[in-house]
């Protein structure tokens, strides 16, 4: 696959410039009636479907069912089913759209994990959300929060059918450490849009593993901030979009305290007539973030002709006092070079194509040090390369 760094899309090349202030002065409440419904120009929703949304952006969209959340986790985490008032609730961030703004204004009761002070859980927590069902509306809010020193690993999957709208919250204490893996690996026809909000404490430590395999339409908007200095974020994805499907991933990481770092990684791979992936990754270093260390990347593999990936990497620097900054972005096809080196040693084409799916996705599968997920991803990604012959 040919790359090239620092690519922008296409749309940017051709003079969809996005202002510095859009980003460095994000507008965030939580009145649903503070944002304006989205009419698909604006920046944040250009590349959204928004009759695809079922009304989750105009208000239309009226809970009529619920999501169900099952969980299995040791005894000394604490899982609770909280009302709107809880005093906990909201504090890792703030939505910064109508349809975040209408998830928090519209769930009935939260899910609630805490990870108590200094405490390392010997299993991960596992959480199972499951969509309304189909024709079926819901909200939900769910907040997973570390307290000093703690240590724990949470998976949460969505799975089923339905239209599906949340805020979740990573609130990682000082000197903190937490792996989360969210998947999305829901039925043909559910819609999912998610706000993740993470706030990282005095020396915290986040993985955030994003994976999105299923659903017909599902846009997930991580948020990373900095409570105090010494955090490090790590912020990785995998994607892989069939026939039709619309994939979106924005990103936001906002370093406004010195001495914070932050790692970006996503890979997605597409398929078929009309599977559309799209990858934004804001990066904000503040005039105060001084000593700061960043850098994001996103590689797309587009395995048929009809599909499209979009990827946008921003970085607004306010001062020159920092340790690194940078970005990459590339899209592309097989590579020929790859393919004719791997026939050439006797490998069938088919074989050789799947060696390349997997030598590319390898890079971050090396990182997910969940064996069980990874084990799980791999076998998704054999699946969808049998599904196209490749």
């Amino acid at each position: 696959m040919s790359v090239t760094e620092n690519n922008v899309s296409e749309a940017l090349r051709e003079g969809a410039v996005i202002p510095a202030a859009s980003r460095a002065e994000r507008f965030t409440s939580y009145d649903v009636e503070a944002f304006e419904v989205p009419g698909g120009r604006e920046e944040n929703w250009r590349f959204t479907p928004m009759k695809r949304l079922r009304g989750l952006h105009d208000g239309s969209a009226v809970a009529t069912g619920s999501a169900k959340v099952d969980f299995a986790t040791s005894e000394e985490v604490k899982v609770e089913s909280v009302e709107r008032g809880d005093a906990r609730l909201g504090v890792a961030g703030v939505p910064s759209d109508r349809i975040a703004a209408q998830a928090y204004s519209s769930f009935e009761r939260a899910t609630l994990v805490t990870v108590p002070k200094e405490t390392k859980p010997a299993l991960p927590v596992q959480l199972n959300v499951s969509g309304p069902g189909a024709g079926q509306v819901a909200y939900g809010h769910l907040q997973v929060r570390l307290e000093q020193f703690a240590d724990a690993t949470v998976v949460i999957s969505h799975a089923g059918s339905g239209t599906y709208a949340d805020n979740v919250e990573f609130v990682v204490g000082d000197g903190a450490k937490l792996t989360v893996v969210s998947i999305q690996d829901w039925a043909d026809d559910a819609v999912h849009v998610s706000e993740q909000h993470l706030k990282l404490g005095r020396d915290a430590t986040l993985k955030h593993i994003v994976i999105t395999l299923g659903g017909d339409l599902v846009r997930v908007s991580p948020t990373a901030t900095f409570a105090d200095r010494g955090g490090d974020v790590e912020m990785l994805g995998v994607y892989f979009a069939d026939a039709g499907q619309h994939q979106e991933h924005r990103l936001f990481v906002d370093h406004a305290v010195p001495n914070c770092k932050s790692r970006v990684m996503y890979k997605g791979a597409l398929q078929g007539e009309d599977a559309h992936t799209v990858w934004i990754g804001d990066v904000l270093i503040r005039a105060a973030a001084e000593a700061t260390d960043t850098y994001e990347l996103n590689r797309n593999l587009v395995l048929t002709p009809g599909a499209r990936a979009d990827s946008v990497p921003n970085l607004e620097i306010e001062t020159g006092e920092i340790e690194g900054a940078g970005h990459a972005s590339a899209t592309g096809r097989f590579d020929d070079e790859q393919l004719f080196y791997l026939q050439s040693r006797g490998i069938a084409e088919e074989a050789a194509r799947r060696l390349v799916v997997r030598g590319f996705f390898h890079e971050i599968l090396v990182k997910i040090d969940v064996p069980e997920v990874r084990e799980r991803l791999e076998a998704a990604i054999e699946a969808e390369l049998e599904a196209v012959g490749a």
